[in-house]
């Protein structure tokens, strides 16, 4: 029988006791720990922090992530937590400052990412984060409110992945984009369950259910566009559409 663990994710960078204290208070069984990609970004503290976390936790890892970037940390925190499936997640909001916070809130609004985001009040407040955590202590903590939203399904992730890199997958698309029918040939290639758990008889099937399933959805929250080119549509990841993906692309490599 699995027993369920509780798991521990966190950015950091200028704290200290806000992220060692919640951890150890609540017998975490796993942290996970998210510093800046950028070395010379990540105070020398933050080690000693990761040593005293391994000391009462059964794993202990260390993820190197961009801090400018939310989606940089919302993608590293889902992929995280989906790690994790059945366990109890927390996820702190505040020990990394304004950007990894965004990041890792919205990570948890996805309903299936299914982790509790809380934020820490300190005891005191300091100033000089190279030498030293800009607070100290623990008064409180507090679970974040937020607001759930659908992410996009495994099988639109799976056409995202396409998108996001034709040529990659196929040198035939370094010279074109790829179509409406380059997604169903790929969807019946991968197996995705929109294709094949239906089995559509006909091409109007098939496509009537790209339709409904991956393009439509996907058009409605902006992440991709079709272009009609005479008798072709092509279809394209927007800027949001590669935010996304780079987001939530886990949910594909785990299915």
């Amino acid at each position: 029988m699995d027993v369920t663990q509780r798991v521990h994710i966190a950015p950091v960078s200028s704290e200290y006791d806000r992220v060692l204290h919640p951890i150890e208070e609540q017998r975490a069984d796993v942290a996970h720990i998210l510093v800046h990609e950028n070395p010379a970004e990540v105070p020398a503290y933050v080690e000693d922090l990761c040593d005293e976390i391994a000391e009462f936790v059964q794993e202990l890892t260390v993820t190197e992530t961009d801090f400018a970037d939310v989606y940089s940390v919302l993608g590293d925190v889902t992929t995280l937590a989906a790690r994790h499936d059945g366990d109890d997640v927390y996820v702190n909001v505040s020990g990394a400052g304004t950007i990894p916070a965004i990041g890792a809130t919205i990570a948890c609004m996805d309903v299936s990412t299914d982790a509790t985001a809380y934020y820490v009040t300190p005891e005191s407040y300091a100033h000089d984060a190279d030498d030293h955590p800009i607070t100290s202590g623990m008064e409180s903590t507090t679970p974040v409110p937020t607001y759930p939203i659908d992410s996009p399904t495994p099988d639109q992730i799976a056409i995202m992945e396409l998108l996001a890199d034709p040529a990659a997958i196929d040198d035939r698309f370094e010279t074109t984009r790829p179509n409406k029918s380059d997604l169903i040939e790929y969807a019946r290639e991968l197996g995705l369950s929109f294709i094949a758990d239906r089995n559509p008889s006909t091409d109007k099937g098939a496509f009537r259910l790209l339709d409904t399933h991956i393009v439509e959805p996907l058009l409605e929250d902006g992440y991709v566009t079709v272009e009609q080119v005479g008798r072709r549509r092509l279809v394209e990841l927007t800027e949001r559409g590669e935010n996304a993906y780079r987001a939530f692309h886990h949910k594909f490599d785990v299915r």
